[in-house]
């Protein structure tokens, strides 16, 4: 059977809340036409953009139920994926099959977070889960979170194997991308949008197929037009224009722990995200109104018919 195929922006989707902490259902309802609308190729639910560590198993379970529920009209062109990483291959394995058994398009599975295991253990996590459960899955290299750093061979393997689809990268080794590129696996290449791993340009020029982002949260149409492959010499002049154009929106979204300025800078312009899952706290009034100004240089309001806050409600309390 041909692999699914993925291309652009596959956008890591936070997760809303209601005022008593809940999640808001309604809100990702809302969220996912509004992606829908505006270009995204496919969406993650609970990443960490997601809070997903924040969540629990009965959210996690109810998150997938209900959004997968939502592949209705304008949304069911568009893949949706879940984080599914357990903090072990045998939970992991659970929330996959539950995923499957739900109407999940795919799954996205990083490193077990804090157990630090060798490249070789990890390697063989992702190969087991992949072999468990007959659902698409995209293996997440994400050495800045859970430490955990897969050499360009043990992902080459990876991408051999039917179930996996889409390899995500957030490393800071553009030698490693190329290298996995030239190798044409069968398999999506998507990096991280974080200006600071400075991925993005030598992935997409390389023949990447998009990226995997949590800018799209805030600018889904933008980020759709960074994220097409490069499939003639007009999109690379698309790309360069959109990149600079982007590029105060992408460090804005990366100035706080993910998803901190993305999430409160949403609910600053109206978006319905609601307040982040304690211990973590929105930004100061001072960052904020940075990411405010950030949006109303881009146009960004008047585009999404944004009415910008006078004033910052999303400051710490």
């Amino acid at each position: 059977m041909a692999k699914m195929k993925i291309e652009g922006s596959f956008v890591a989707l936070i997760t809303p809340f209601n005022a008593d902490g809940s999640v808001d259902f309604g809100a990702f309802r809302t969220l996912l036409d509004w992606h829908a609308a505006n270009g995204t190729s496919a969406v993650l639910l609970m990443g960490s953009t997601g809070e997903v560590s924040m969540l629990t198993p009965e959210e996690r379970r109810e998150i997938v139920e209900k959004t997968a529920a939502m592949k209705t009209g304008a949304a069911a062109r568009m893949k949706f994926f879940y984080g599914c990483t357990g903090p072990s291959t045998a939970a992991t394995i659970k929330y996959l099959a539950h995923a499957k058994a739900s109407g999940a398009d795919g799954a996205i599975l990083a490193a077990p977070a804090y157990i630090c295991a060798p490249e070789d253990d990890i390697e063989a996590y992702f190969a087991e889960c992949a072999d468990a459960v007959e659902l698409p899955i995209g293996i997440y290299n994400n050495p800045p979170r859970v430490k955990s750093d897969l050499h360009w061979d043990h992902l080459l393997r990876l991408m051999k194997h039917p179930n996996i689809v889409v390899l995500k990268e957030s490393t800071t080794r553009v030698g490693q991308v190329a290298q996995v590129l030239a190798a044409q696996p069968d398999a999506a290449v998507m990096c991280c949008d974080s200006p600071n791993l400075g991925l993005v340009v030598p992935t997409m020029s390389l023949g990447g197929h998009g990226t995997a982002n949590m800018t799209g949260n805030l600018d889904p149409a933008g980020m759709a037009r960074l994220s097409t492959p490069w499939t003639d010499p007009a999109q690379s002049v698309v790309f360069r224009e959109t990149y600079l154009r982007m590029l105060p929106l992408l460090h804005f979204t990366y100035s706080a722990i993910n998803p901190v300025a993305v999430k409160s800078l949403m609910k600053a312009v109206g978006l319905p995200a609601g307040d982040l899952r304690r211990p973590l706290s929105g930004l100061k009034p001072d960052h904020l109104a940075k990411g405010v100004a950030i949006v109303r240089a881009l146009g960004l309001d008047a585009q999404y018919g944004w009415r910008l806050p006078g004033s910052l409600p999303m400051a710490a309390e």
